[in-house]
């Protein structure tokens, strides 16, 4: 099974009609926040996929423009403090990153991050009793706390979700936030069990889930 995953820019040759060429044959798409919610109505309509996203904290509340005012993008799958199970791949989201202004949409506190990632304790549960395993993708704006993040307040890490990926153990987990400017940038790293990828642009992923055959797909 593949993932097309975007976050945080417009990558020109996604927002054009190039991208049914590259990506037509992806499975789904995960958009890991800051991304305008018109873009994300073009993947979606041009690919034809479902879409979940995860807001960051640029977005808007409301978009505005071209007659529309959205306050999220249409057809998309809002995955905050979800989880959905998605042709038998289990995906939970959760949106922004760490407060730094004190006004800031989309942002929180860690202990607040603490309670949407514990909001997802009893689903993770009723998942391992049902499928033998918590979740499969967890996708977030933010990175998780140590790991692909940056010392300034606005690009700190979150410990709650260091936390559920050594506990809980996706497979992947899926981050924005934090910008790429350069080619030896460690955009991937393998922390226990899960392969955290920042995804910033875009990426095309493979999935390998432990006991599902997905080579079909």
């Amino acid at each position: 099974m593949k993932v097309l995953s975007i976050s945080d820019v417009i990558v020109p040759f996604i927002y054009s009609p190039a991208i049914r060429g590259k990506y037509g044959h992806v499975d789904f798409v995960l958009a890991c926040g800051d991304l305008p919610y018109y873009y994300q109505e073009y993947v979606i309509s041009s690919l034809d996929l479902p879409l979940f996203f995860v807001r960051g904290n640029h977005d808007p509340v409301v978009e505005y423009g071209d007659g529309v005012n959205r306050k999220y993008p249409h057809g998309a799958i809002d995955m905050h403090r979800r989880v959905v199970n998605h042709q038998g791949v289990l995906i939970a989201g959760i949106e922004g990153s760490e407060r730094y202004k004190n006004r800031g949409l989309f942002q929180y506190t860690q202990s607040e991050m603490w309670m949407h990632v514990w909001s997802f304790v009893p689903m993770f549960f009723y998942h391992r009793m049902r499928y033998g395993r918590y979740v499969d993708v967890f996708i977030s704006h933010a990175s998780p706390w140590g790991i692909h993040d940056k010392e300034d307040r606005a690009h700190r890490g979150i410990k709650a979700f260091r936390w559920m990926i050594r506990v809980f153990k996706p497979s992947y987990h899926f981050h924005g936030h934090i910008h790429v400017y350069r080619p030896d940038t460690i955009t991937e790293t393998v922390f226990g069990e899960t392969r955290v990828i920042n995804t910033y642009g875009c990426r095309e992923t493979v999935l390998e889930l432990d006991g599902m055959d997905l080579s079909g797909k």
